[in-house]
């Protein structure tokens, strides 16, 4: 009886996998639509959408510095229709700052692949009498706690970047959360905030247009699109100089099966040159690891993350 029930299960997984997508794929982006995570999310949607025949419905469930989406990830069904975005917020900045946190980032999802590699940026008003950092950290100094700092919220990559380069530079900034990285650029644009830590993607086109003036980017050499912005290691914070990573994501114990398919055509999905064109003109270098190597980006993540916090002695209150 107990041969009979494994056969049966094995045909019906073989047979799930088969006619598997068979209707509408929900992605679920962790935060609001205009940033980073949305503008990559969404390509990968695309491209998905294409090679496994089915359509991608894409879920904006921000807050909580990306908590909120990530935890709706984890409590979905795992058969391969409700995906997601992970985040170094969401994987790794906020199970080391959040208490509250209800997932536990290695054991709560399956992880597919990478999708791309980001460099995090630095960029002012142009109304703050900066040129370049040299000149900034002098002003941040003699203006304690008089400027104030953008960030996608609470427990984000943007507030772990802000509250390091504050340790690094020896500098009082006031830190204003907001429930994305697309309502805190918009408020960055308009002056309500001197200073943003950002992806680079979403803020990329206003620091091209004047809007925004970057002063660093955190990445292992400049970037093409912004050869005269010194990496922070160059401007001597060599602390917050890590890139960013963006990956694809299910709940735990999905198929095998599925699992497979879906990275297969994530992979052929950064293949597509229209969609590696669009990731590298948003400053993003295409990854299409396999699961086994992005779950170990996840885990040393974590490990340097938190060393980095304990022997800091960062605060994110």
């Amino acid at each position: 009886m107990t041969r009979l029930l494994v056969l049966l299960a094995l045909c019906c997984s073989q047979a799930f996998g088969q006619t598997y997508p068979s209707k509408p794929i929900t992605l679920i982006i962790p935060f609001p639509p205009g940033g980073s995570t949305d503008i990559i999310g969404r390509v990968a949607a695309e491209g998905m959408s294409k090679e496994l025949g089915q359509p991608f419905v894409v879920d904006n469930r921000g807050g909580a510095g990306g908590a909120i989406g990530a935890k709706a990830i984890a409590d979905a069904a795992p058969d391969g229709y409700t995906l997601g975005i992970a985040t170094l917020s969401t994987h790794v900045v906020n199970p080391i700052v959040r208490s509250d946190l209800r997932y536990e980032p290695l054991r709560d999802f399956t992880f597919l692949s990478q999708i791309a590699s980001v460099p995090n940026v630095v960029s002012v008003h142009p109304s703050v009498p900066a040129r370049n950092m040299a000149e900034f950290v002098a002003y941040a100094k003699s203006n304690p706690g008089k400027l104030n700092f953008g960030t996608p919220g609470i427990g984000s990559l943007g507030h772990l970047i802000g509250e390091t380069f504050k340790y690094s530079a020896r500098v009082d900034m006031t830190h204003v959360p907001y429930r994305g990285a697309g309502p805190a650029l918009t408020d960055a644009l308009a002056g309500q905030v001197q200073v943003l830590f950002d992806n680079l993607p979403s803020s990329l086109p206003h620091i091209q247009s004047g809007r925004l003036r970057a002063l660093a980017v955190a990445s292992e050499k400049r970037v093409a699109s912004l050869p005269d912005v010194p990496t922070f290691a160059e401007t001597g914070h060599p602390l917050v100089n890590d890139p960013s990573w963006f990956g694809l994501i299910g709940p735990a114990r999905l198929p095998a099966d599925v699992s497979a398919r879906l990275h297969a055509a994530l992979v052929a999905t950064l293949k597509q040159p229209d969609k590696a064109r669009r990731l590298e003109d948003a400053a993003s270098v295409p990854v299409g690891n396999s699961p086994e190597a992005f779950r170990k980006v996840v885990a040393d993540a974590l490990d340097t993350t938190r060393k980095v916090v304990r022997e800091a002695n960062l605060k994110f209150d």
